[in-house]
């Protein structure tokens, strides 16, 4: 084959082309520290490269952002529990001091006034929230867990699910005319001034106890299923305030007991008072266990509330119920229509309804998750049910209440004794020493009671302090599955680094060494070429 010099230009302008083409490949290489920078490069480098960095990217969305994110949720849900056991154990040392028989008046008004704060206290926890969502109200994270004020524009119908083991039984002290003994009355008032001993009686009263005090004025409706299995309605007769001794008398507690076929609401107190007909009937209920979707063993309690204190808890969190806000002035009265009735906001849905899959037996958990690794995620909330139970609040108005009526019968005894001292008129001081004997034994039976429902109070705050060391045992358990998550996924991080490191990234040694080989190649070709190119046939003739 006859070799030209046209030839060899050509191959020696290709090579050192060639040359130059790897020099620039190693050169960009170097700067960039890449192995490719087109797909077309090496397409199973650019296909490996899109898997590991989707890897990557996903990795450090878990690590870095998921997971953190998670952790702080769970942090301000445990220091919330915390709190709030801290302030159910307080209650229980105060209960555990009220149980004692033998405390001055001055210590019963100091545990008052305690009970009073830690009850105040309790449920302001439950408004603890994280980057501006609530952490105990389900998917409503953008609804405080209690009312921040006083709210008198919502008037909430809502219905309680309840059962049998919520009809509690307990015993009240009649004291007749000595809760209206003044030093101007108790000869005169003709009430008063006849009380003795035989006046003061003490009754067996069965009752809910409502989620909430200070009922609005609508009788409650009682449902439930009989025994034969028929669906049954009661309408309460009536409400009363519990000092009302006119309409009931002696008093609602006193009267409840003494007509079994009676239901009264207690406004003030939140008690729905039964007698001894309604509270048979409502025992005689029992689950079917061939009915799972059905509870023929609830009983349901409807009713209205509309005045809510800063301490209250949104009905919306814990039942079935509408809420209807209404038209209010500028100075937050009421607007009313011409009939004098309240006229509802307009509002895009009014009444508003909640939970009311409550009453065809479908709760829904309302948990959220999040996404902490590859097809793994963990719950972060804890949901208001779990610790924050309405019953807290109302147990501490009863153990004040029970107390507050023994201090009341003390302060009372001492003003009669006081009395007695100074008194002179033999029938003015025959008329004080029978009521100072009726306020003996009525402080005699109230001590009794108080102690008993102090006890009670006890049990009932150990039992919401287990619940909510269980809530805080649980959050501890996600916490710390949470932490081997995040061990786990920085593994994975570092792993998927590297791997997407040897795919793409160059030895920097290893290029630079190629990168002067290739230098020098192509010195030694453009010198060889040189050589070769300047010998002609020319020169040689």
């Amino acid at each position: 084959m006859r070799i030209t010099n046209k030839i060899m230009q050509r191959n020696s302008l290709s090579n050192i082309n060639d040359n130059k083409v790897l020099q620039d490949n190693l050169t960009t290489q170097m700067s960039t520290q890449k192995k490719i920078n087109r797909a077309s490069d090496d397409p199973v480098i650019a296909i490996r490269a899109l898997r590991l960095r989707s890897n990557v990217t996903e990795v450090t969305q878990y690590y870095s952002k998921n997971i953190p994110d998670a952790e702080s949720w769970l942090k301000i849900t445990e220091d919330a529990l915390k709190s709030t056991s801290s302030v159910v154990t307080n209650m229980i040392e105060q209960a555990t001091r009220g149980s004692n028989g033998d405390l001055t008046s001055e210590e019963r008004k100091i545990i008052i006034e305690q009970l009073k704060a830690l009850g105040e206290e309790v449920y302001k926890t439950g408004d603890a929230s994280y980057a501006g969502r609530y952490v105990f109200t389900g998917y409503r994270t953008d609804t405080s867990l209690s009312f921040q004020q006083e709210t008198k524009d919502i008037t909430y119908n809502l219905t309680e699910q309840l059962d049998k083991t919520a009809i509690d039984q307990i015993k009240h002290v009649n004291i007749g005319a000595l809760s209206d003994w003044t030093n101007a009355n108790y000869a005169t008032d003709a009430n008063v001034s006849a009380m003795d001993e035989t006046k003061v009686s003490t009754a067996d009263v069965y009752r809910f106890r409502l989620a909430y005090n200070d009922i609005d004025g609508v009788e409650p409706v009682i449902s439930y299923t009989d025994t034969a299995g028929n669906p049954q309605t009661i309408t309460a007769d009536d409400t009363v305030l519990s000092n009302d001794t006119t309409t009931y008398t002696p008093d609602p507690y006193t009267y409840i007991s003494q007509n079994p076929g009676k239901v009264l609401l207690v406004k003030d107190t939140g008690e729905l008072l039964i007698g001894k007909d309604i509270y048979d009937s409502l025992m005689a209920t029992k689950d079917d266990p061939t009915t799972s979707l059905v509870n023929e063993a609830e009983i349901r309690i409807t009713y209205e509330k509309t005045n809510f204190t800063g301490n209250d808890l949104r009905p919306e969190h814990y039942y079935a119920c509408t809420a209807t806000t209404w038209e209010t002035d500028a100075s937050g009265n009421y607007v009313l229509d011409g009939g004098g009735n309240k006229i509802p906001k307009d509002l895009p849905v009014n009444p508003i309804q909640y939970n009311q899959d409550y009453l065809k037996g479908i709760v829904d958990k309302q948990s959220i998750e999040y996404d902490v690794g590859f097809n793994q995620t963990i719950r972060v909330n804890s949901t208001a049910d779990e610790s924050y139970n309405l019953g807290i609040g109302r147990e501490v108005d009863d153990l004040v209440s029970a107390l507050q009526r023994v201090v009341n019968l003390e302060d009372l005894k001492k003003n009669i004794e006081n009395k007695i001292k100074v008194t002179t008129d033999e029938s003015e001081l025959t008329k004080l020493k029978n009521q100072l004997t009726a306020t003996e034994k009525a402080l005699t039976f109230e001590k009794d009671t108080c102690q008993k429902r102090f006890e009670k109070g006890i049990t009932s705050f150990q039992g919401y302090l287990d619940e909510t060391s269980l809530a805080i045992t649980n959050v501890g358990t996600r916490s710390s599955k949470l932490e081997l998550i995040e061990s786990r996924m920085q593994n994975q991080k570092t792993t998927f680094e590297t791997l997407k490191s040897k795919n793409e990234d160059i030895d920097i040694t290893e290029v630079a060494i190629h990168l002067s080989s290739a230098e020098l190649t192509y010195s030694a070709a453009l010198q060889a070429t040189g050589k070769i190119i300047q010998n002609t046939l020319l020169s040689y003739l």
